[in-house]
């Protein structure tokens, strides 16, 4: 600490050029990777992704990094303190990505920046909101970008989506290698391996800051290789006497082919269930990254045409989510598929934390109609992990050999762990940074402090609507969800303020003898509490809450539940 103590006092008094790093979104809870880096008045933003809200949001679908601090700092552009010279996408997942449409209209007009085929999903994902679909497709090894005080170029490595890059990102303080989601693999099965050459040349002009994933940092040994897992797709598909339906994430391209070769050997038609995809499809093929032999894909609507022996389904909704294609599929709902004793589903995907409990609500719907589910739980050939374990970590660490140490993108256990590994690296415990969203970074060339603690929140969107859902709006859903409503309709006379006559509760959520209980006593407090006053009522707004204040306290005093308690107060 006392070291820390005088590296802080170094640097308010030095004259050195700054670097602020502050997370938005992204530490502690995986999702709503979102990172600035701002360099005097200019800022860089690496990624704009959603997190999915669990089951205490109620009715809330996505939430959003909080960009208020960019803002109040951004806006309006003509009159603003700071100015964003542009946003780098790291990858093509939602966690990275599914925020552009509802943040890019809140910001400025900025150069949006990412590799092909996150260019092109995210351009797809713009398209659907009916937004501008402009983000800037840069290809692996060409020349550094320019924005402002920045530069960058991206870097290739290996994950589970295509065109997955690490970007080096130069400033006039040093250089950041922000490291988002990766694994090192290999032996790929797209044969695109990672850039250790690029990767070692950013090495040798030293990096200042290294923001690393670190979601598999709990995990012993090395991440396995894609590769490992054609063999138990072409057995499962052979052996399979019905339909074989395989259920992944729909950005693991490579996964899809291996799928689709799998069944080509099988002299099986392949079908593609789900929107999100059949849009992924779609861009991949546009970019050469699906390969498939002609006649092998046929239409959903084209199934029946063939008997269930000679078809493979790759259906979206792997996570048991609800409305999804393999939902619909399991509980006897999709139009076009049905499930047999014959059928083989198979999950070639890990349950998100949080998603265990659909996931295994899905295999039972699954079992219900006689076809047999396969997990990644009974076969380790099934999925791998696209995040690297230990072992990937402590050679990535070999390999930059940084002054500080970020970690990213994982819970707090993950950053912990990784901390602990960086000290196996021989990095002292000072210059391996476990932040919170929103904590500032101040580094110089030579040492760093903590700046600000800027204010985040949590966002709630709703995603049909794709209007922010208010905070109170959540409370009032999870007061109805937990105690009910209670609507009270009271008869006042204007007059003299007393009651008129016994009010109405109309209730949802509580037991017939407590709403009897309710009416008798209800209207005894009503009358003391208007008794206190016998004159004409001039403030409808105070009287309507007094009389929810008093009913909120009376009710809780004999029921212990604290519904939303609605009145509706008619003047007579």
């Amino acid at each position: 600490m006392k070291d820390m103590h005088q590296d802080q006092q170094k640097i308010q008094n030095t004259t050195q050029p700054q670097l602020s790093v502050i997370p938005l979104g992204g530490i502690e809870d995986v999702t709503k990777n979102m990172y600035v880096y701002e360099y005097k008045n200019e800022i860089l933003i690496v990624d704009c992704g959603i997190g999915f809200a669990d089951a205490s949001a109620l009715g809330v679908d996505l939430l959003l990094p909080d960009i208020t601090y960019l803002i109040q700092n951004c806006l309006p552009a003509d009159k603003a303190k700071k100015r964003i010279v542009g946003l780098l996408l790291s990858h093509g997942h939602e966690d990275h990505i599914g925020a552009l449409p509802f943040i890019l209209p809140q910001l400025p007009k900025i150069p949006v920046y990412a590799t092909p085929f996150t260019a092109a999903l995210a351009n797809e994902k713009l398209r659907e909101y009916q937004l501008p679909a402009d983000i800037k497709s840069v290809s692996f090894g060409g020349k550094p970008i320019n924005l402002g005080p920045f530069s960058f170029n991206f870097l290739s490595v290996t994950h589970s989506v295509p065109d997955t890059s690490h970007i080096v990102i130069k400033t006039p303080v040093g250089t950041v290698y922000h490291g988002s989601d990766f694994k090192i693999d290999m032996t790929p099965y797209d044969n695109k391996r990672m850039d250790f050459k690029g990767i070692v040349d950013a090495a040798k002009d030293g990096i200042l800051i290294h923001m690393t994933d670190s979601l598999g940092s709990d995990r012993p040994g090395h991440t396995p290789s894609e590769d490992g897992m054609q063999k138990t797709f072409e057995r499962l598909i052979t052996e399979c006497k019905g339909k074989c339906i395989v259920t992944t994430y729909s950005s693991n391209v490579s996964r899809l082919n291996q799928v689709i070769e799998a069944a080509e050997k099988a002299k099986r038609k392949v079908s593609f269930v789900g929107r999100s995809l059949v849009k992924v499809t779609d861009v991949a093929k546009r970019l050469g990254y699906l390969h498939v032999e002609d006649g092998t894909i046929i239409d959903i609507n084209q199934a029946k045409r063939y008997h269930p022996s000679k078809l493979v389904l790759i259906v979206a909704g792997s996570q048991g989510q609800e409305n999804s294609a393999m939902t619909r599929i399991a509980e006897g709902q999709h139009r076009d598929i049905s499930l047999s004793s014959d059928d083989l589903v198979v999950f070639s995907a890990e349950p998100i934390p949080g998603n265990e409990e659909a996931v295994n609500s899905l295999i039972d719907s699954i079992a219900k109609t006689g076809a047999r589910a396969i997990t990644s739980s009974q076969s380790t050939l099934l999925h791998v992990s696209g995040h690297g374990s230990q072992q990937d970590h402590l050679m990535m660490m070999s390999l930059l050999k940084s002054k500080y140490i970020i970690p990213i993108s994982g819970n707090y256990k993950h950053l912990v762990m990784y901390k602990d590994l960086a000290k196996k690296m021989d990095y002292i415990d000072k210059n391996v940074l476990i932040l919170e969203n929103g904590q500032e970074v101040i580094f110089t060339q030579s040492s760093y402090r903590l700046g600000r603690k800027i204010a985040t929140k949590n966002v709630y969107v709703d995603q049909l609507s794709g209007e922010e859902v208010e905070g109170f709006v959540l409370r009032d859903r999870e007061k109805l969800a937990k105690d009910g409503i209670i609507i009270l309709m009271v008869e006042i006379n204007t007059t003299d303020g007393q009651l008129m006559n016994r009010p109405d509760i109309i209730a949802r959520g509580l037991l017939p003898k407590d709403i009897e209980t309710l009416q008798k006593s209800l209207t005894i407090e009503m009358k003391k509490l208007l008794a206190k006053r016998k004159a004409r009522v001039t403030n409808w707004v105070h009287m309507r809450r007094q009389i929810e204040e008093m009913a909120s306290k009376h009710i809780f005093y004999k029921l212990r539940r604290r519904p939303l308690v609605l009145p509706i107060v008619i003047e007579v």
